[in-house]
């Protein structure tokens, strides 16, 4: 049954679902950030290839007879996999490491800001969704205060940046993305592992050319341990854990209000950064944590409008 527009925006709001979308910017926090680090150490595409032929090694044991019993709902929807398998599995990520290469991990940071609004963008284009002013402010209010983290509180870092090749990859990753989170909408009716499984499968697939074109022009990267610990984290927690609590998540609370829980992602590494790194926490987290719950909380409030 079709949903009608913007009848996501106006349900209960689920404490579950809430839970599961706390889960994937805790481990997203640390993704950008980890392909900042190992740039120099692992090919983008190979990063990519290697991060979800992982996944599916991890999953596809334990999936591959709910996967058989679903055959025919998931062939009548073909499109719609092979659609979220491009664009959520193979772009996405490829497109991320690949912008991590030229541009600064804080310039990928502030482009995921502007997440949650393309994701609004995308569900009132693909279903006619609307939100209302006060979760409009909601969202404004989200992405102010993840902007003002990954700024330092300093609004005239926006002034100093250097924009170059690798932020229009991002765009098109946070686009890649919104269209993804959109058109889970309308995943075909099956276990949602067995959704996460052939999509992940579908993605690796197609990230074979580039990661054999790759290999082509650069060194394959050395079997090390930073590489290692890098890939097995990447396969588990941003891709398989991550993944399935997201669209678990937006299945049961829809795309629009799912968004929001990203811009946890700058506020989970702040945390990170103090507990592991010992970085020093400031004002300028404080207010931004502040105005991502304020928005969040204005965004899902049971109310008029």
């Amino acid at each position: 049954m079709k949903d009608r527009p913007g009848s996501f925006n106006r349900q209960p709001l689920d404490a579950g679902a809430c839970f599961l979308l706390v889960l994937p910017p805790l481990f997203w926090a640390g993704n950008v950030v980890l392909a900042r680090g190992v740039v120099d150490l692992i090919p983008p595409v190979t990063l990519s290839f290697l991060r979800w032929a992982g996944a599916l090694f991890f999953i596809a044991p334990l999936t591959l007879r709910r996967v058989w019993r679903d055959r025919y709902r998931l062939l009548a929807g073909w499109r719609n996999l092979l659609l979220t398998a491009l664009l959520g599995i193979a772009s996405f990520n490829t497109l991320l490491y690949t912008a991590t290469r030229t541009t600064t991990a804080l310039n990928c940071a502030l482009m995921q800001s502007i997440m949650p609004v393309a994701i609004i963008v995308c569900c009132f284009f693909l279903y006619g969704d609307r939100i209302s002013l006060r979760q409009f402010l909601g969202v404004g209010l989200c992405c102010a205060g993840a902007v003002w983290i990954v700024l330092h509180g300093d609004p005239a870092a926006l002034l100093r940046l250097d924009l170059v090749e690798g932020d229009l990859l991002m765009l098109i990753a946070i686009v890649s993305y919104a269209l993804y989170s959109a058109l889970l909408r309308g995943r075909p009716p099956v276990h949602p592992l067995s959704f996460l499984t052939v999509i992940i499968a579908l993605g690796t697939l197609m990230l074979v050319p580039l990661f054999v074109w790759e290999l082509g022009r650069v060194e394959p990267p050395e079997v090390t341990l930073p590489v290692v610990g890098s890939v097995l984290y990447v396969a588990i927690f941003p891709s398989l854990v991550a993944y399935f609590c997201w669209n678990r998540g937006v299945e049961r609370l829809g795309a629009n209000r799912a968004g929001l829980f990203i811009n946890l992602i700058p506020v989970f590494a702040a945390g990170m950064a103090v507990l592991f790194l010992g970085e020093s926490f400031h004002g300028y987290h404080l207010v931004g944590i502040l105005l991502v719950v304020a928005g969040m909380i204005l965004f899902h409030r049971r109310g008029g409008g």
